[in-house]
Parts: structure tokens; C-alpha cells; sequence
């Protein structure tokens, strides 16, 4: 959970709140946790536990690299398919500059029948 300052709109992050910055009214709250501001003097006393579970769903490469609309008007070339049973010695190609700019780009391939993808650096 990421909580924003009411003030001025910075993420608050959370500390602990130290015996010599606390006033004597305050004294109840030495050692607690707070949500505190480090632009502005926002702060906020943690008096529970906060926690908020995310579960992130992985993309398939697919989705990262265009998925099948990536694959129109791409060009052929001939090239042998590695799945087994396959035949075919046509694919469909295209490069993408993958890694750092001094390394080669990668040529990732799709066969014609089977729709088979691999890839070469």
C-alpha cells in the first residue's frame, strides 16, 4: 500500500519515531512506526499493522514482444524448423535490438506451418 502525502502529494515512507524528537505529550508513541513525509513535517502514526498483498500476473513473451499482431508483414526466409516432426524450411523473421547496443540484435523466428518460434543471437 502506497500512501501519499495529504500536503503535497510525495509517497510517504515509513519510519520509526525516535525518543529525542518526540515532544512530552508524544511520549506514548516512542518506538512506534509512522508514515512520514520528506519533503514537508506530514507525519502520521502507524497504531495497527498496514499490509497489502499483490499478486502480479506474468506476461507471456508474446504480450512483451506484440504477440501474433507482431507477426504480420514480416518477411521469410528459409530457415529449419526445430520441432520435432516438422518438416518445414520456411519461417518467418524479424530483429529486435534486445540487449545493450554493442551487442548483435536477435532474430526471432516463426515457422510457416507449424507456428513454432525460437530465436538466435
Amino acid at each position: 500500500m502506497l500512501l501519499f502525502c495529504p500536503s503535497c502529494s510525495n509517497m510517504l515512507v515509513i519510519s520509526q519515531i525516535p525518543s529525542s524528537h518526540t515532544a512530552p505529550e508524544d511520549s506514548m508513541n516512542i518506538g512506534k512506526n509512522r508514515f512520514e513525509c520528506r519533503t514537508c513535517p506530514y507525519q502520521m502514526v502507524l497504531d495497527r499493522r498496514y499490509f497489502e498483498r499483490k499478486t502480479m500476473k506474468l506476461k507471456d513473451v508474446g504480450d512483451i514482444l506484440g504477440g501474433a499482431d507482431s507477426w504480420k508483414n514480416v518477411d521469410q526466409t528459409e530457415a529449419k524448423c526445430p520441432a520435432e516432426g516438422c518438416e518445414s524450411r520456411n519461417a518467418y523473421f524479424r530483429q529486435v535490438q534486445i540487449r545493450s547496443a554493442d551487442e548483435p540484435m536477435t532474430r526471432f523466428y516463426r515457422c510457416v506451418e507449424c507456428t513454432k518460434e525460437w530465436r538466435e543471437n
